[in-house]
This record gives C-alpha cells, sequence and structure tokens, in this order.
C-alpha cells in the first residue's frame, strides 16, 4: 500500500473511530451533546466557500483529512512504519458575531474529549498515542453569516508489511 493508500485508511480508520456513541469518543455524539444538533462529519478537504457553494451545508461541519504521510522505517523490516499527520476542522457558522468564538472553542473542547477517549490501538496496523495540536482560524464572512474553523491536528501511528 502506498502512501496515499496510508493517508486514505488513516482517513476512514479515523471516521470509524470517531463516528460511534459520545461515550465511545464520537466526535459528532459528543459535539450532540454539547447542544449542537445539526453536526454533521465527512471526509474531505475543502475550502468552506466552496463546500457552502456545492449545497445545503448543516453547521457544525466536521471535515477529517490526511496532511501527510511519513515512513521513517522505525521498525526495520516493515514497508510502512510511520505517521499519518490527520487534520479535522469544525466549522461553524451563525448570523451574530456575537458568541461565535465561545461556539467554536465549545466545539473543539467536545472534539478533543472525544479524541482523548478513543487513544490505544485503533487496529490495522493503527495507534492513537493521545497528543494533538489546536489552531483557530479568524472569524470571516461566509454566504450572509459569520463563519469561524478550528483546526485539530494529531498524528497516528502506522505499522504495515
Amino acid at each position: 500500500m502506498g502512501a496515499a493508500g496510508i493517508g486514505s485508511a488513516a482517513t476512514r480508520k479515523v471516521m470509524e473511530k470517531l463516528a460511534g456513541p459520545a461515550d465511545a469518543g464520537s466526535v459528532v455524539g459528543s459535539l450532540m451533546e454539547a447542544g449542537f444538533e445539526g453536526a454533521a462529519m465527512r471526509a474531505q478537504n475543502a475550502a468552506a466557500d466552496l463546500v457552502e457553494r456545492a449545497g445545503a451545508v448543516r453547521y457544525p461541519l466536521v471535515t477529517v483529512y490526511c496532511e501527510k504521510v511519513i515512513n521513517d522505517l522505525r521498525e526495520k523490516f516493515r514497508s510502512f512504519a510511520g505517521t499519518a499527520q490527520i487534520a479535522i476542522e469544525v466549522r461553524h457558522s451563525q448570523d451574530r458575531l456575537e458568541g461565535l468564538e465561545e461556539t467554536i472553542e465549545q466545539q473543539t473542547d467536545a472534539l478533543t474529549a472525544a479524541l482523548s477517549a478513543s487513544r490505544g490501538d485503533w487496529g490495522e496496523g493503527m495507534y492513537y498515542a493521545g497528543g494533538y495540536e489546536v489552531s483557530f482560524g479568524r472569524v470571516a464572512r461566509g454566504g450572509k453569516n459569520f463563519t469561524q474553523v478550528a483546526k485539530v491536528t494529531f498524528e497516528i501511528g502506522v505499522s504495515r508489511n
């Protein structure tokens, strides 16, 4: 399996791990428990304005994609032994500027709690150690409303023959 295959497999695995019930580490379940009823999750790396132009969007929108695959051969006799860097973006939109930053912070907290709950062996040669980095984008105009994006990046260890 090539680097692109590893990236796709890692993205699918993140989607599987984070799509279950909230107590098992679900991103959507955690967002819904935090009061964000319309939460949706998809595997896609697309600019927010393109997504909005492509059709109806429900917010918060959670997108998952692989940013980078690194085969550093840390296990000598494996064909792939390295990491896949995954990004999860939480996009939120609302008609008022007030409270937007607080809302995106709450949504990001729900996401990082879901990630923390899913630490460990993910099967198929993948594992998540628990670290992550969060960055917050600036508030911008999006359609008729204001939008903001928070991005959580983390690494999944991958070991395959």
